[in-house]
């Protein structure tokens, strides 16, 4: 019997919505933009040369891969066809994890390792992926994916210093970067991404982690919710989890992915280990990941059973002997 069409995935990436460009839009602005001011302004700590690298390392990374599927999946690359604009419209979501992931690492003078987590964090678009709604998605963050790697294959790398986004300038300009971003990012998550109830979720059990490990473990419930006042808490919590790539759609979904990061994160933070906002991502992403995979041969397996119980019912009705005609007397009839 022939799959059921229902349990088909095709392997092409979605094609981007006007919606979705404009997001992926301001979000590599932006980036850039806090990136220009961070090396001239803040005192980001990498060498100025780096994130140029990075943007060398993923576009490459990107174009290269985009050629393979294509060819495998016989369609034509999504760069062409509209000029130079839309050669910038595919590049935008590497050059948002190029940036972000040289951005939130330090691997001091080791560049290959910067390189190497780029490749990592582009390339996972597409190994790692699910079908979701008829497509093959991927389902890690990818700046935070590949982030993780660099921490547990290296681990003298460590994350930025968080001072970093604020070490050269007053106190009140560090509070005033904070509120841009909130703002910045409360916008683009409300009337683009359609991320407010992940944001929520997060925030929430945030909260609830903080306090359970306060009256669990003793912790100083104050100090566990004063990262939150944090630039860097700030950017992970408008601009990181929050990716809609990566995070269901549906209100209550968004809600659980968020209260699922919190936890994550308070149970790697009471256990003493260290960088739990990137491990707890990965880690909700992977079960993420894994839960759609266990759906969709759920699916595939219910549709399969269904439509062998349909084919076996047609086949006994078949079977069956036709029962014979009796003559009835016609009303009326007169024996001759």
């Amino acid at each position: 019997m022939t799959t059921p069409t229902l349990t088909k995935v095709d392997s092409a990436p979605p094609k981007r919505t006007n919606k979705v460009i404009t997001a992926l839009r301001r979000f590599a602005i932006s980036i850039t933009i806090f990136n220009i001011v961070g090396y001239t302004v803040l005192g980001f700590e990498q060498p100025w040369l780096y994130p140029f690298v990075a943007l060398a390392t993923a576009y490459t990374t990107e174009i290269v891969l985009e050629i393979i599927n294509a060819r495998v999946t016989h369609r034509d690359v999504r760069f062409r066809g509209n000029g130079f604009k839309g050669l910038v419209e595919f590049l935008f979501p590497a050059h948002i994890t190029g940036l972000a992931l040289n951005m939130l690492t330090y691997v001091n003078d080791r560049w290959q390792v910067m390189v190497f987590g780029v490749v990592v964090a582009v390339g996972a678009k597409w190994v790692l992926q699910a079908p979701v709604y008829g497509r093959m998605r991927h389902y890690m963050n990818p700046s935070n994916f590949g982030i993780t790697i660099i921490l547990l294959v290296f681990p003298w790398a460590s994350i930025a210093p968080p001072y970093h986004f604020s070490e050269k300038v007053d106190t009140w300009v560090g509070w005033l970067i904070v509120g841009i971003i909130l703002f910045s990012g409360t916008m683009l998550n409300a009337m683009l991404t359609g991320r407010m109830f992940l944001v929520a979720g997060w925030l929430i059990f945030f909260v609830v982690q903080a306090v359970l490990r306060g009256v669990i473990w003793g912790t100083a419930i104050p100090g566990a919710l004063g990262m939150a006042t944090g630039i860097a808490f700030v950017l992970y919590t408008n601009y990181m989890v929050t990716d809609p790539g990566t995070s269901p759609s549906k209100p209550v979904s968004q809600f659980a992915f968020g209260a699922g990061v919190a936890l994550a994160y308070g149970f790697f933070t009471a256990v003493h280990v260290a960088y739990g906002l990137f491990l707890a991502t990965a880690t909700v992403c992977l079960i993420r990941g894994a839960f759609l995979w266990a759906l969709h041969f759920s699916n595939k397996a219910r549709i399969k059973f269904e439509a062998e119980q349909a084919a076996q019912k047609v086949k006994l009705e078949r079977a069956q002997p036709a029962e014979p005609a009796v003559d009835e007397e016609k009303p009326g009839a007169v024996a001759a």
